[in-house]
């Protein structure tokens, strides 16, 4: 066993099993003044508490969320979850919201099981495929479909109707015509996507907005950032065609939520 300084307190360096058994004591610590610079603490009653409070939920939060996606258990485990509920109870204020949205986490072992896509209808604009499965280019670059009239799911996103956002992208027009996608231009809030899974099962998405980015501000963030509920994203080309570059010089997105 050793010991190290920490914020002007010594902290115990424990085995394992030891140190899961202090896990307790050692959260206990974060709701006192020790645990930030003395520049910082605030009264009780003002921001810092507050702040400190939130940091703590942090902390519980993921300390649960590891120990139950790596089956950590026994006393340990029961004992911050019972330290979190004690402590969440007597909050008050943003620390109690923040305990509120805290406690519908789910393990991700607990989420729904959900089959991968295998095909796409978007009935409003006459959008009939089978999905690809798209990786990723040697640039890192989501991969486009190889074929001008079969769309594709990135493969890397979320499955349609799993927690998180879905990504399925298409052709807009080829060297003969329109492709897949060409009339994704054409959709409208309400309109319905469904996406066929390979069990058999649909997960129906309702259209929210459509937006059109250059290729150069692709909405990144926006389009792959995990979402705690079900979404999708249909990317096609659009605006006008660079021909020197040999593509479009913009970016559709459709994004919508599963439908109730």
């Amino acid at each position: 066993m050793r010991t190290r300084r920490r914020r002007g307190r010594t902290a115990t360096l424990l085995p394992p099993e030891e140190k899961r058994a202090d896990l307790a004591g050692e959260l206990q610590w974060w709701t006192t003044a020790d645990a930030v610079p003395q520049q910082h603490v605030r009264s009780a009653n003002g921001r810092g508490a507050a702040r400190r409070g939130v940091l703590l939920l942090i902390v519980v939060v993921l300390l649960v969320a590891g120990a139950a996606v790596f089956d950590v258990g026994g006393r340990s485990y029961r004992a911050l979850v019972t330290y979190f509920d004690d402590y969440a109870d007597a909050q008050t204020g943003p620390v109690a919201r923040a305990a509120a949205s805290v406690r519908q986490f789910r393990a991700t072992r607990e989420h729904v099981a959900v089959a991968p896509p295998v095909h796409i209808s978007v009935p409003a604009v006459s959008i009939d495929s089978d999905l690809e499965r798209l990786g990723r280019e040697d640039n890192g670059a989501v991969a486009a479909p190889s074929d001008w009239d079969t769309a594709g799911w990135y493969r890397r996103s979320a499955k349609p109707g799993q927690r998180g956002a879905s990504v399925i992208l298409g052709h807009v027009d080829s060297t003969s015509g329109p492709a897949i996608f060409y009339r994704l231009r054409d959709l409208q809030p309400g309109d319905e996507i469904h996406v066929t899974q390979a069990d058999g099962d649909t997960a129906t998405f309702a259209v929210e907005r459509l937006e059109r980015h250059a290729k150069a501000q692709f909405p990144t963030t926006d389009v792959y950032l995990p979402t705690p509920e079900p979404t999708l994203r249909l990317i096609t080309c659009d605006g006008t065609f660079d021909r020197e570059a040999g593509s479009y010089r913009d970016n559709l997105v459709v994004f919508a939520t599963l439908a109730p």
